[in-house]
Formats: structure tokens, C-alpha cells, sequence
């Protein structure tokens, strides 16, 4: 009987991996169901997040490709860092006579932005309750930042800056 039974189990091999298969589905709803259970409890439960965290890519008036990373995750010495404000989606476009930031802040108003030029710099910060954005940019050129123009609409800031040589220091900008 042995015989026939080692014969059959080698013949329905595939079988044994589809039991499991069903074995650990079972340990995997049972988890779930213990997760969720202590969650409507609130047991031991951390709230995270969210989580953000991602890449543009562009190519540069040189012709090379301008990477740049976005979000609240940051690389760290013990492994990635979360940080309470996200680093929004920037592009810096410079122009024959400007420099175009163009920043994606989604969920803010626009009084709830703040920007901050230097010569050389540009800051975004937006702290509210709902949102949090900061990202300080070393601007590809000299500016005046009391030529600054700023616009925020449908989620999307724009930030055009006059290039010039020389420019005082730090103004705050005011956006339309």
C-alpha cells in the first residue's frame, strides 16, 4: 500500500503546492484579520504617512539629463529618513532674460504659501494642518528678487525672477 501511495503522490506532485498555497492564504487572513482588529481597537497602532516619494526627469540646455527627487522620503544613514514636510515637484526653467520655478503644491491656498528670494535662492514653505511642503533651490543664475512675480493656480505655483548681476538680498514675494 505504501508502494501505491508513493507512486500516486509522485504522479500528483502539484497538488501539494496548491495545499500551500491554501495554507498560507489562511495564515494571511488571519494576520489581516488581527491587524485590522487591533487597528479598530487601537492598539499599538502608529499612524504613518503619507508616504511620497519620486523623481522628474528633464534634459538640460546642455543637452544631459536633470534628475531631481520629490517627496518626504529621504535616504539616511540608518535607512530612509521620513520627514513631516514633502519636498514638492520642482522644474527650473532659466530663459534668455528670467528664471521660471515652477513648483506643484496641490491641497494648500495660495495664502498659505510662502516664498522667500535671495540673489542666488529661492525658498517654498507651506505649513498648515492638512499640508506641509518646504524646498529651499539654488537658483541656475543670479536674480532681483524684488522683480519676482508669482502666480498659484489649480494647484500649480509659477515664479518668474528678472536676471540681473548684482540684487539685494532676501525679499519676501508676493503672489498674484
Amino acid at each position: 500500500m505504501s508502494d501505491w501511495w508513493e507512486r500516486r503522490r509522485r504522479r500528483y506532485w502539484w497538488r501539494d503546492i496548491f495545499d500551500e498555497f491554501e495554507r498560507f492564504e489562511e495564515m494571511m487572513d488571519e494576520m489581516m484579520r488581527r491587524a485590522f482588529e487591533q487597528m479598530e481597537k487601537g492598539e499599538g497602532v502608529r499612524v504613518y504617512g503619507p508616504y511620497v516619494y519620486g523623481f522628474s526627469m528633464s534634459i538640460g540646455p546642455d543637452g544631459k539629463p536633470i534628475i531631481r527627487e520629490f517627496g518626504n522620503v529621504q535616504p539616511g544613514r540608518f535607512g530612509p529618513q521620513i520627514r513631516e514636510e514633502r519636498e514638492p515637484l520642482v522644474d527650473v526653467m532659466e530663459e534668455k532674460d528670467e528664471v521660471v520655478v515652477v513648483a506643484e503644491l496641490p491641497g494648500v491656498e495660495k495664502e498659505d504659501i510662502n516664498l522667500n528670494a535671495t540673489e542666488d535662492e529661492l525658498i517654498i514653505s507651506v505649513d498648515t494642518p492638512q499640508r506641509k511642503y518646504y524646498k529651499e533651490l539654488t537658483l541656475p543664475a543670479k536674480v532681483d528678487p524684488s522683480s519676482a512675480k508669482a502666480r498659484y493656480k489649480n494647484g500649480v505655483l509659477e515664479v518668474r525672477l528678472k536676471k540681473v548681476g548684482r540684487a539685494p538680498r532676501g525679499e519676501r514675494i508676493r503672489i498674484e
